[in-house]
C-alpha cells in the first residue's frame, strides 16, 4: 500500500505521477463510459483507468481483489500481451472505489437462460446488460468473472497504450507509426533505435490515445502459457500486505463481541473488569455489540472477553432441527421458480422404475484463514478504510451512510485477501471498524475479529433440502423432478450488497440444478425460498455448491437403478445435449482409466456439474485402509473455452475441489440455543496434507465462450466423493458431512 500512497488519494493519480508526467490508457468504450477516477493534470491524457505509463514504467490498475486466484498476474499478462512488456515488470495496484471499475461479466450472469445453450444474440444482450453494473456501482470480485470481465478490456488498454507510444516515437523520429515496432518495453525504429516507454510517456500524454484492433490469437506470446505469479516473491518473503499487516502512525487495535443470536443486540453489560486491564484504552458501546480499544490486538481480545454481557434472545428457531423443519415447510408454499420444465414429469411410461430421494445439506462457514479485519481512520469530515474486501464501492457506500459523509469523502484501500470465497463481499466487518473509528476520531484503529467471533458471525452458505423424484426405463433416463428449498442468497446476500429489494424468480437458487446439460425428456426443477433465519450469503460457487450435489447424486442413483455404468450413463445424456459437457466426461474417463469396475476395497465415483459458464467433471477414488476410508486419487476435467494461464487455472480447479471436499467431509454449522456451536478449526475441520488425494487436472477449450475458473471446481467434488463411497460401501450418502456416516481418515 505504501507504493499506492505515492500516487493515490481520492483523486487517485496525483503526487509523483503528476510531477513526472504520464498517460493512462484503456479503450473499453462500449456505450458511454463510466466517470474516470484518474485526474488529467500536467498535459496527461486520460481515457480509462487501467493502464498508466510514466517515467517509472508501466502500471496496471487492477480493481479486482487478489485473494489467491491470481487475478493480478493474469490481468498483467493481458495488457502485456498487447503492450509488449514483461508481465514481471508491470507494477500492479488495486484501484480505488470507483464506478469505472464495474464488473460487467458478473451482472450479465443474472440474465435468464441455462447459459450453455445461449445464442450469439443472447450473449450480445448479456454484454449490454453487463454495463448496467456501472449504474449500481458494482465494483466487486466474485462469480468467477474476473477473466471474462477483463479479457478484452485489458487487451484493448494494452493495445491503445502500444499504438499511442508508437505515435509519440513516430513524432519524435519524424517517421510514420506503421514503420515502428515494439519489444520489451521499447518502441523500435527501422534502424534499430530503441526508445523506452518511460521516455515517451510525457510526449504520449499530449496525444489522444489511439484505439486499434487486437492481435489475433496466432500472435499471442503469453495468453495460453504458464506465466509466473507476480505476487509470489512478496508472499513467500512475507512482504505482501494483507489486512492484518496494515500499520499506521499512532494506530490502536480493537476487538469486538457481538450477540451470539443473529439480528438482536444486548440487554446490558458490565465492563468494569475489562476497563482495569493493562493496555486497555477504551471500552466502546456499539449498541448491539461491545468493543475494546487497546495497545495491541491480544490485549484487546482478552479485555473484550472479560466483559459480562446479557444478550437478547434469538428471534428464529433455536436448534438446527427446528431450522430445518422451517426449511422443509417451504415446500408447502408456491415455488419461487420453475426455471426448467421440459416435457411432462407427471406422465411416466408404463414399467418405468421410479426413484425418490431426499437430500439434506448443512449451513457452512467460509472459514477464511485470515479472520475478518479492517482498519479505519475517521477525521470528522473524511474517512479512510484499509480492508481485505471484495467490493470497494459497496464498502464505500455503506461506510459513508454510517458516518454521515458524502461517498466521495470515503477512501477505500484494498489489501491482499487471506481468503475470500464470497465472505468479503459483505461489509459487516468494515462497518464495525467504522463504528469504532467514529468514537476514536483522529486515531487509526485496526479491528480484528477473533477466530471464534469470525466463525460464529459468518454469513453462511444456506442449509438446503432437495426432494427428487426420477425415473428410468430400459436403461434410459426418462424423468427428473427436483424441488429445492433453502434461504435465498440472492434475496439476502445480493439485497445487502446492492441495497435493493430482490424479487422475481431466483435463478441462483437453482443454479447447477435447472441448467445441467443433460438431455432428459421430462425435466422440471422448482425452487422454494425459506424465510430468513441465519444470515446467509455467497459461499464459493453459491447455489451450485448444494445443487451440484443434489442434481448429480440423483443421476448416479438413476444410473444404478438402470443397471448402467454411471459415467457412460451421464455421457449419453450429455452427448445429446451439449458436446463440451460430453467432452469433459470423456476426458476424465480417459485420465482416470475408468472401466466401471473396481477391485475389492476400492471405490470410484464420477460427477459432472455446469456452473459459472464451465462444465467440470471429476472422478474420485477411495480405498478402505484397515477399516478407514482414504481418498487416494482425483481427476478433474474442465472446459473454460479459453484458458489464459493454464498453471494458474489448474490451481483454481484443484483449490475449488479441495474446498468442496473439505466441506463434504467435515463442514457443518449447527445451532443450539440460537447460537452457532462451532467456534474454531477443531470444530470445523478441513482436509490435511496426509488426507489429500493425488490430483490431475486437464483443461479443454472446446466451448465457444470463456467460462469461469474460481468456483466451478467446487460443485462436483462432494457428489463425486459420495458416489465413490457408494461404490466402495454400498451405502448411499444423502446427507453431509460424510464424517457422520463413514469412518474417514482424518
Amino acid at each position: 500500500m505504501a507504493s499506492l500512497k505515492k500516487i493515490a488519494r481520492r483523486s487517485f493519480l496525483i503526487g509523483s505521477a503528476a510531477i513526472v508526467g504520464g498517460v493512462a490508457f484503456g479503450t473499453y468504450k462500449y456505450h458511454q463510459p463510466a466517470p474516470n477516477p484518474l485526474d488529467q493534470k500536467d498535459g496527461r491524457a486520460v481515457l480509462n483507468p487501467f493502464v498508466f505509463v510514466d517515467q517509472s514504467g508501466v502500471t496496471l490498475i487492477a480493481p479486482r481483489a487478489e485473494m489467491g486466484q491470481g487475478v493480478k498476474s493474469a490481468w498483467a499478462s493481458l495488457i502485456a500481451e498487447e503492450l509488449d512488456v514483461d508481465p514481471a515488470k508491470v507494477t500492479v495496484l488495486h484501484g480505488p472505489a470507483a464506478k469505472a471499475y464495474y464488473n460487467s461479466a458478473m451482472m450479465s450472469e443474472a440474465l435468464p437462460g441455462r447459459g450453455y445453450d445461449g445464442s450469439a444474440l443472447q450473449h450480445s444482450l448479456g454484454e449490454i446488460v453487463g454495463h448496467m453494473a456501472k449504474f449500481l456501482d458494482l465494483q466487486v470480485t466474485g462469480g468467477s468473472s474476473s477473466m471474462r470481465d477483463g479479457f478484452e478490456r485489458m487487451r484493448h488498454a494494452g493495445a491503445s497504450a502500444r499504438e499511442t507510444l508508437k505515435q509519440a516515437a513516430a513524432d519524435q523520429l519524424g517517421i510514420s507509426r506503421d514503420q515502428l515496432t515494439t519489444e520489451d518495453g521499447h518502441v523500435v525504429a527501422p534502424d534499430g533505435t530503441r526508445l523506452p516507454y518511460a521516455d515517451l510517456a510525457r510526449t504520449a500524454a499530449n496525444l489522444t490515445p489511439i484505439e486499434t484492433d487486437l492481435r489475433p490469437a496466432s500472435e499471442w506470446r503469453l495468453i495460453g502459457k504458464d506465466v509466473p505469479r507476480i505476487d509470489m516473491v512478496a508472499k513467500v518473503t512475507g512482504t505482501a500486505e494483507f489486512g492484518v499487516d496494515v500499520r499506521l502512525p499512532g494506530m490502536k487495535f480493537a476487538a469486538i463481541r457481538q450477540s451470539p443470536h443473529f439480528g438482536v443486540g444486548k440487554k446490558n453489560f458490565d465492563a468494569s473488569a475489562a476497563e482495569t486491564m493493562p493496555g486497555v484504552e477504551k471500552v466502546l458501546d456499539l449498541g448491539d455489540a461491545v468493543a475494546v480499544v487497546a495497545s495491541n490486538t491480544w490485549l484487546a481480545q482478552q479485555a473484550v472477553d472479560a466483559i459480562d454481557v446479557t444478550w437478547e434472545a434469538a428471534p428464529y428457531p433455536e436448534t438446527t432441527e427446528a431450522i430445518f423443519e422451517e426449511i422443509a415447510r417451504s415446500f408447502d408454499a408456491t415455488p419461487n421458480s420453475t426455471m426448467r420444465d421440459d416435457g411432462n414429469v407427471d406422465a411416466l411410461p408404463e414399467g418405468a422404475t421410479v426413484i425418490e430421494a431426499e437430500y439434506r445439506l448443512p449451513y457452512l462457514a467460509h472459514a477464511t484463514m485470515e479472520p475478518m479485519n479492517a482498519t479505519a481512520l475517521y477525521s470528522g469530515d473524511g474517512l479512510q478504510i484499509w480492508a481485505p474486501n471484495q467490493g470497494p464501492t459497496v464498502v464505500q457506500k455503506k461506510a459513508a451512510a454510517l458516518a454521515g459523509l458524502d461517498v466521495d469523502a470515503v477512501e477505500v484501500n484494498t489489501t491482499y485477501l487471506g481468503g475470500g470465497f464470497g465472505r468479503r463481499i459483505e461489509t459487516d466487518y468494515t462497518d464495525r471498524a467504522v463504528q469504532i473509528a467514529m468514537q476514536m476520531q483522529g486515531t487509526p484503529v485496526q479491528l480484528t475479529w477473533s477466530r471464534e467471533e469470525d466463525m460464529r458471525h459468518d454469513v453462511y452458505r444456506p442449509g438446503a433440502i432437495a426432494r427428487y423424484r426420477a425415473a428410468v426405463k430400459d436403461g434410459k433416463a426418462v424423468m427428473v423432478h427436483g424441488k429445492i428449498a433453502a434461504q435465498s442468497t440472492t434475496v439476502e446476500g445480493a439485497g445487502r450488497m446492492l441495497g435493493l429489494p430482490m424479487s422475481g424468480p431466483d435463478k441462483g437458487h437453482v443454479d447447477a440444478a435447472f441448467n445441467q446439460p443433460l438431455a432428459i425428456p421430462n425435466f422440471r426443477v422448482e425452487g422454494y425460498l425459506a424465510k430468513p433465519m441465519l444470515p446467509v450469503g455467497f459461499w464459493r460457487s453459491v447455489g451450485a455448491s448444494f445443487n451440484g450435489f443434489f442434481s448429480d447424486c440423483i443421476i448416479d442413483e438413476m444410473a444404478h437403478a438402470a443397471g448402467r455404468d454411471p459415467l457412460e450413463f451421464r455421457l449419453e445424456l450429455a452427448r445429446a445435449e451439449w458436446e463440451p459437457a460430453a467432452k469433459v466426461l470423456e476426458t476424465v474417463r480417459d485420465m482416470s482409466g475408468w472401466t466401471g469396475k473396481t477391485p475389492h476395497g476400492i471405490g470410484r465415483g464420477v460427477a459432472m456439474a455446469y456452473s459459472f459458464g464451465t462444465p467440470v467433471a471429476q472422478v474420485i477414488e477411495v480405498a478402505d485402509q484397515d477399516g478407514q476410508i482414504r481418498m487416494t486419487d482425483a481427476w478433474i476435467a474442465a472446459d473454460l473455452g479459453r484458458v489464459i494461464d493454464p498453471k494458474n487455472t489448474r490451481a483454481q480447479m484443484f483449490g475449488g475441489m479441495v474446498y468442496g471436499l473439505s466441506a463434504a467431509c467435515f463442514g457443518e454449522i449447527t445451532i443450539d440455543g440460537g447460537a452457532v456451536e462451532q467456534e474454531n478449526f477443531p470444530d470445523y475441520d478441513a482436509l490435511r496434507m496426509h488426507t489429500m488425494p493425488t490430483v490431475q487436472v486437464e483443461l479443454l477449450e472446446n466451448q465457444p465462450r470463456m467460462g469461469g475458473a474460481g468456483e466451478p471446481g467446487t460443485p462436483p467434488a462432494a457428489p463425486a466423493l459420495a458416489n465413490a463411497l457408494f461404490d466402495l460401501t454400498g451405502k448411499r450418502a444423502r446427507q453431509l458431512p460424510l464424517m457422520h456416516e463413514f469412518d474417514l481418515l482424518i
